[in-house]
């Protein structure tokens, strides 16, 4: 029993002080994977989570899909799905939750942190107070728990703000922004001609389920009533079927202040779901409602736009259009620059106004740095960029992307106790590039440096996949619409390509070979070559044969433009860096099959060549004369781990039983390890919740690996591989003058392949 006197002054809380060396507000996805990164690099870390689980946005309690450069495969970036930490989570969720459960998301968040021994997590505690004894430098935080009632005082050399609305940085005292500069500012010509305080909105989803029975509802008293509701502009696009986050337009609060009045605006956004509920209900405007019911709605909304931060550079319209380079590049987006009417939901403007960049566009680590606090990183939405900008960089893969960017920062300062901007000087920043990318960060035009053993290393494979033939499945794709067969071409001449094609009535086949302007996009903007071939009814082969010569290696678009009469033979065979295209209607990414910007806005006009998601998507039947041979063994440390250029990949034969790269030196060396890279397929989307996926693991990647020493000996066996990367650790360390790599045929009949080994 305890037995507490009545205490006349008021009491304290329990207070416990943690000393670490890196200290995360906000347990969105930003700052998981910076509290992952900086863990496994071997820094302690205290990851500050005001809500019951991680994930912000992306957790049960908002369940908003997950996406960033491959925004829903409708844009014209290829490969680009972001690698490293945000990459392996998004793999788990996928083997895990193939069905898009947002409570099995959450827990896999959860398992990944606490199986890292160096992250402290605390979950529902909010740091409310920043204690610094220099006017640019912070010292430490002080945290409550609501659930324990236990203040935490946490001393740190190096803090990051992932909170979303900044919480950390604005009790610093860090220079914000929150609204649109106006476009003289920066010279951003789509920014308003005037600076504003609109802002993006909140929005609340809701999720429904049909039983086998009838279910009443009755709206509770504060929602709106069904004439309030058929008065919302918006409310003229419900559809009955739709839940979720295809709600994502229930949108409002731009207007108002998105921190202080967002109880406010999560009260209006009950009214109107709730209200919107009942009115698909009851209203009888819908078919086929009565079995439905109102399963889960969201108890906090899913906020889009607050304060932005100032760093040492702020990123803006005209770097994401031309796809600037920075020499101090860590991240990368490709989203659109996606912008809302601050109104939300009672605006009668379009839900949103998407425009796409050719390509993927990098992010400078200067964006990730306070350039007012000297040890204070920034993640998530809240880093260094322009309203307009911040359209394209505020979405949760983009931020997690950034994330593993800050944590791997932070661990590099600890190593050189330095602070943040120390890490710009150009032989750091080579080292943080390098560190990144060697954990699958891919940042866009900066390959791995492979360590010296790869480079001295002598590669022999069992066999090399040539691109000749794709063999035909008996299916064939109807030209409705365009069709372009992304190919990895050589400079010079382009080979002789041979498809199966029927036609229903006499026609003309147009044929058309294009490249992008800039080499490494995927924007089919320059045409080399068209040509027309006229069809006589019924099936035949065909032979296309361009004059045009190529400058320079780099991806070519065989194009077939639409006519309904016509119909291509399709392939099975599922191949590293080969995919085909579709000039088509992308609803989810607003086009129409092309992005035509308003004029004088800064925005390239362009057409939109996308892919389908499997089970549909399948390669054209094709044979190609001279061969392509894009899959050399020398890729295996060409330092890119995606197709850029070209494949960039090993593809061993389909018929090698035994598909097998042998390393060898001349003399003995010592080996620690090995990593190797696979294919996850980075142009699949993989969205986190509501959207199913037809697979649990991606077609390409290798799923048994055995590692051989020089007498045969096995060193290391691994089945069931469903990750891009394997780390490998030999304990004790090899010491060999060969190793011997065996590899599997994936399940979906893919023949082996592989991007990249790298000795540790």
């Amino acid at each position: 029993m305890i037995t507490t006197p009545f205490s006349s002054t008021s009491r304290l809380n329990k207070e416990i002080v943690i000393n670490t060396d890196l200290v995360i507000a906000g347990g969105g996805l930003a700052g998981v994977c910076a509290a992952i990164t900086t863990a496994r690099a071997g820094s302690r870390v205290v990851l500050v989570q005001d809500r019951p689980v991680l994930g912000g946005n992306a957790s049960s309690e908002v369940r908003l899909w997950a996406l960033g450069a491959t925004s829903h495969m409708g844009n014209n970036n290829r490969w680009s799905r972001e690698g490293g930490v945000i990459d392996e989570i998004m793999l788990d969720n996928l083997k895990q939750n193939q069905l898009g459960n947002a409570l099995i998301f959450d827990s896999i968040l959860l398992n990944k942190v606490a199986a890292e021994a160096n992250i402290t997590l605390l979950l529902n505690t909010a740091v409310f107070q920043v204690n610094k004894t220099l006017a640019t430098h912070i010292d430490s935080v002080l945290a409550f728990c609501s659930q324990n009632s236990t203040q935490y005082h946490i001393n740190a050399p190096l803090f990051c703000d992932a909170s979303g609305d900044g919480i950390l940085a604005f009790n610093a005292g860090a220079s914000f922004r929150m609204g649109a500069e106006s476009c003289d500012e920066f010279g951003e010509l789509m920014a308003p001609k005037n600076e504003s305080t609109d802002l993006l909105g909140h929005s609340l989803f809701f999720y429904s389920k049909k039983l086998d029975r009838p279910v009443v509802f009755t709206k509770p008293d504060f929602a709106y009533s069904h004439e309030e509701i058929a008065a919302i502009p918006r409310c003229k696009n419900i559809n009955g079927n739709d839940s979720g986050c295809k709600f994502w337009w229930l949108e409002f609060g731009g207007v108002l202040d998105t921190i202080y009045q967002s109880e406010d605006i999560k009260w209006e956004l009950w009214k109107i779901v709730y209200g919107i509920w009942d009115y698909i209900k009851n209203s009888g405007k819908f078919e086929d409602v009565e079995n439905l019911t109102l399963e889960w709605v969201g108890t906090i909304p899913g906020k889009r736009e607050s304060r932005r931060f100032e760093g040492h550079y702020m990123l803006k319209q005209q770097d994401i259009v031309t796809q600037h380079i920075f020499d101090d590049a860590v991240s990368y987006g490709g989203w659109a620059i996606d912008l809302h009417p601050a109104e939300g939901i009672y605006s009668d403007k379009p839900a949103c106004s998407q425009f796409h960049s050719k390509g993927v566009y990098q992010i400078p680590y200067r964006c990730f740095v306070s350039r007012d606090i000297d040890n204070l990183f920034l993640a998530g939405r809240i880093i260094s960029a322009s309203h307009m900008a911040f359209g394209s960089t505020r979405v949760m893969i983009t931020c997690a992307h950034g994330g593993q960017a800050v944590g791997e920062a932070a661990a590099f300062c600890r190593e050189l106790n330095c602070k943040p901007a120390a890490l710009l000087a150009p032989k750091h920043m080579r080292e943080l590039q390098q560190r990144l990318n060697l954990n699958g960060q891919s940042i866009p035009l900066i390959p791995i440096s492979p360590s010296l053993l790869m480079q001295k290393a002598k590669i022999k494979v069992s066999s090399t996949f040539e691109l000749n033939d794709l063999r035909p499945n008996g299916e064939f794709k109807t030209l409705d619409q365009s069709l372009a067969q992304l190919l990895p071409l050589n400079a010079g001449p382009v080979p002789k390509i041979s498809v199966d094609v029927r036609a229903q009535t006499e026609s003309i086949l147009i044929c058309e070979l294009r490249i992008s302007s800039k080499t490494g996009n995927y924007t089919p903007d320059i045409l080399v070559e068209r040509i027309e071939l006229p069809l006589t009814p019924g099936e035949q082969n065909i032979d296309i044969e361009f004059t045009a010569e190529l400058s320079q290696q780099q991806y070519g678009f065989l194009c077939f433009m639409r006519n309904n009469t016509l119909s291509l033979a399709l392939s099975d065979q599922r191949i590293t860096g080969l995919c085909t295209l579709l000039n088509k209607v992308h609803k989810a990414v607003s086009n129409t099959g092309r992005q035509d910007p308003p004029e004088n806005s800064g925005l390239d006009a362009f057409e939109f060549w996308t892919p389908e998601r499997r089970p549909n998507g399948h390669n054209l039947a094709l044979h190609l004369s001279p061969a392509l041979k894009p899959y050399s063994a020398e890729h295996l440390r060409g330092g890119f781990i995606r197709p850029y250029l070209g494949t960039n990949a090993w593809v061993a034969k389909l018929e090698d039983k035994n598909p097998n790269i042998e390393l060898s030196w001349s003399d003995n060396v010592k080996i620690t390890g090995l990593k190797l890279f696979f294919d996850t397929d980075a142009d699949h989307a993989l969205e986190t919740v509501l959207m199913e996926h037809p697979e649990t693991q991606m077609p390409c990647c290798v799923q048994t690996i055995r590692v051989l020493n020089a007498y045969g000996e096995e060193l290391y066996a691994c089945a069931g591989n469903y990750q891009s990367i394997k780390i490998i650790h030999f304990n004790p360390p090899l010491l060999s003058n060969c190793l011997n790599i065996e590899l599997s045929h994936t399940e979906a009949g893919a023949p082996a392949s592989l991007f990249a080994i790298e000795i540790l």
